[in-house]
Formats: C-alpha cells, structure tokens, sequence
C-alpha cells in the first residue's frame, strides 16, 4: 500500500521545484518554503549584495542569488530540461541555446505553474530551524519567519513527517588563503557578489579561479580595467599574457599580499592591484539544520550520505536533492527527487541502515586509498561515466539519460576550446545532437 507523508521542501528553486513536483506525484502532502517572494532560486536576479562582500562575516546579510547581469548559461538550453518537460524556446523569451538568466527563471515559473506547483510554496518564509521533534520520532520541527515589516518578524513552527533540503550550493562563499589577506587596503570580493563591472574600471585587478565565473568576468572586466591578472592552479599556471586580451595576464596562485598593496604570485611576479576577487566555489551551508551532530559538513564533505542523497541513520525521513556536481544538474535533480519521493511512498525500497552505513564506509575508504581528498566527495563523473545516473534510472526502472546527453557533458571543454570565448553563439547544438545521434 502506497504510503503518504506530510513533506517540507527547503528551497523553491531548481531542485526545490522538480521535488515538490515528484513528492506531490507520489501522493504526498507538500509544503514548500521559499525565502524569495518568487521561484528561481539561484536564477532569480537580484542586485543586492552580502554586507560583507568577501563573505567571511558569519552575521553579514545575505543575498541568495550568485548571478552577475551578463550570465549566460555555460551548458545549452538542450541539456537543461526535464524527460517531459524540455527547455524549449518560447515566444517572447531569449531564443538563445545559451540564454541568460531570465529565460532559466520564466522556465521555472512556467514549470511551476504547469504542474500546479505555486499552490505548495510558501513564499516570503525563511526556514530558520529544522530539528527532530525527539530522538525516536521521524518527525521534524520546521521553525520559519515571515518579515511583516522593516523591524518585525513573526516567528513560527510547524511539525512534518520528513524534510529534503534543496537549499542550493551558491551562497555561501569559499575564498582562497593565502598570507597577508586580512591586512590587505584594497578591495576584495568573492564572485558571488560580483554584479557589473562599473566599479573595476581603469583599475589592476586580481582575479583568482579559472572557473566559469572567473573567465565570464575577465572577460568583462578586461575591456574597461587597467589591467586584469588571473591566478590559476595546475601545472598549466605560469606567467604569460593571455590569448585575445592585450591587458591581462596569467600567474600562478597567490603567494602573499602585501600591506602596501602590492599582490605577490608564486610565480615570482608582483603586481599592484586594487581590487582581488575571488571567484573559488561555494561551500556547502545549512545553518537551519540541527541534527545533533548526525548530519556535519567536513571540508564539503555532506554526511554520512548514501548516494548523496538519504542520511544514513535517518533515511528516508531526511534526505538532501542536488548536492553532486561535476554532472548534468537537470539529469541529477529530476532523477534524486523521483527516488526520495518513491521512497517515502514505499515504491522503492531502500537497504537496511547497516548496509547504508556500510555503503557510505566504503566509499570513504575507497577515497582515501586512492588519494581523493575529501572535497570531492559529491563530484560525479571522475571516470567519463554517467554510473551515478545510470545507477538511480536503474532504482527508478526508468530510462536513463540519453546518450548524447552523456557525449554533450564529456565533450564540452573541447568545444570551448574549439570555439574559444564565443562558443556559446557559435556552436550549432542542435546539429551536433543530430550528428552523435545518427553515429550511434
């Protein structure tokens, strides 16, 4: 018999939304908590930064959303949809294979409101406290407030039978260490409170990661700074000046930064800078979580975890959706919440809590024994195969992921590098798919 449970969902964005869809196919009572007064999460624009820019400031007021104003997407619009549910383009919108974030947040909305979803969200309510109601219940405690005004607050609890969080993994900074960078007089920010490039004009300005972020607002930046210096890891990093941009150069990382403002690389060379920022990845956050020191976050390592998804002691009443990167965000977070929904409902059973425990174990020595550090733990696809994907459609009795969808993923860095700084406008997605399709 099909069970149903009454279901907080923590976070109203792109995994929140394919949950509360899959929860609700499955019979469930669900109830969405939403701290914006819209769906979107990540992909809901806002202009507003964190107080303290850099983001080390625990008591600082913060800003959800990581998006600068020129994003586009960095995989395309083909990619980015559901099984039934594709990205299409719509009249009206960013016709783009890579479109910017507005095309991504009216895809969700229109998502939400197709599947009847806007009715399970609460918005406007921050999810401040999610605790056990006792050590043998399954039932949880979700303490939320509401901002009635400027000043005042309404606070207040309710009791559900499970919780998934999917709180996102783009707010909480994660900047590079390095000596001398407290004292440092100029200017540093971390990436997630880069906006537009006004304030970086006519300056020297140090930018650390060589992340998508990093090289989206390099390239932005370089046409109206002084000068742009990219610090990179790898055995690649060394000084040189980079291809297409007649200010910028690269180093290797940061050796220490001096009072007087000077920044020095590693490589040996200095610079004179104004503003560094640091555009080094996220940190996985959960400050509303109180589980007595059964759920801990170690170096980004979220756990005991099995499958990245159920907590090991307390599966399957909590269970996090979207944590694993390095993967097809839309493929991970339509086939997670499919599982943790059918779970719930009975029609699919997991192992015992041994054999989770032991599962979790094991991969945590397999990680040691091979040298891979601990912040690695929820990246996929280290062996250029969709296992992970593969092993849930398998759970779920489902198809798994198309094959080109797996070939598109594998083959991305190449055709950037092919294309260089305007592959997304100048690769033809949809005769590519054509190709590898007519090939297998």
């Amino acid at each position: 018999m099909r069970e149903a449970y009454k279901v907080a969902v923590v976070g109203g964005g792109f995994a929140g939304l394919v949950t509360a869809r899959e929860l609700q196919r499955e019979c469930h009572r669900v109830t969405v908590f939403e701290k914006a007064n819209n769906v979107g999460g990540m992909w809901l624009y806002d202009s507003r930064v964190d107080t303290d820019l850099l983001g080390l400031d625990p008591n600082r007021e913060i800003v959800h959303s990581s998006l600068y104003r020129s994003l586009r997407v960095n995989l395309p619009r083909q990619i980015m949809g559901f099984m039934d549910y594709p990205f299409v383009e719509k009249e009206g919108g960013d016709p783009r294979n890579f479109p910017g974030p507005e095309e991504v947040l009216r895809f969700l909305e229109d998502f939400a409101r197709d599947f009847g979803l806007m009715r399970l969200i609460r918005f406007g309510h921050e999810v401040v406290r999610v605790e056990r109601v006792d050590e043998v219940s399954h039932e949880w405690v979700v303490e939320y407030r509401i901002q009635e005004n400027e000043s005042r607050w309404e606070w207040k609890e309710e009791v559900f039978e499970a919780v998934v969080i999917c709180n996102g993994k783009h707010t909480e900074p994660k900047v590079a260490e390095f000596s001398g960078r407290d004292t440092w007089p100029g200017l540093q920010m971390h990436s997630h409170n880069y906006r537009t490039p006004e304030q970086f004009e006519n300056k020297i300005v140090v930018l650390i990661g060589n992340g998508s972020s990093a090289n989206d607002i390099l390239k932005e930046i370089s046409p109206i700074a002084k000068q742009v210096h990219q610090a990179i890891r790898g055995p690649d990093s060394q000084w040189k000046r980079l291809d297409n941009h007649d200010n910028a150069w690269q180093h290797s990382m940061i050796e220490c930064a001096r009072k007087d403002g000077v920044v020095v690389f590693q490589d040996g060379s200095i610079v004179d800078a104004d503003a560094i920022i640091h555009c080094t990845g996220y940190k996985f956050h959960f400050p509303f979580l109180r589980s007595n020191g059964i759920i801990t976050v170690d170096d980004n390592r979220v756990g005991p975890l099995y499958k990245h998804v159920f907590s090991t002691s307390l599966a399957p009443w909590l269970s996090f959706v979207g944590l694993p990167y390095k993967a097809v965000p839309s493929v991970v977070m339509e086939f997670q919440p499919k599982w943790v929904a059918k779970v719930l409902s009975g029609n699919v059973k997991l192992p015992t809590r041994v054999e989770l425990a032991y599962s979790v174990e094991e991969l945590y020595r397999q990680m040691e024994k091979t040298g891979r550090p601990k912040h690695l733990t929820h990246t996929l696809q280290q062996d250029y195969k969709f296992e992970y994907e593969r092993w849930l459609a398998a759970q779920l009795d489902i198809k798994p992921p198309e094959r080109w969808k797996e070939i598109m993923f594998f083959s991305i860095q190449k055709i950037k590098s092919y294309y260089g700084d305007e592959y997304r406008d100048a690769w033809d997605v949809d005769k590519w798919i054509r190709e590898v399709d007519s090939s297998d």
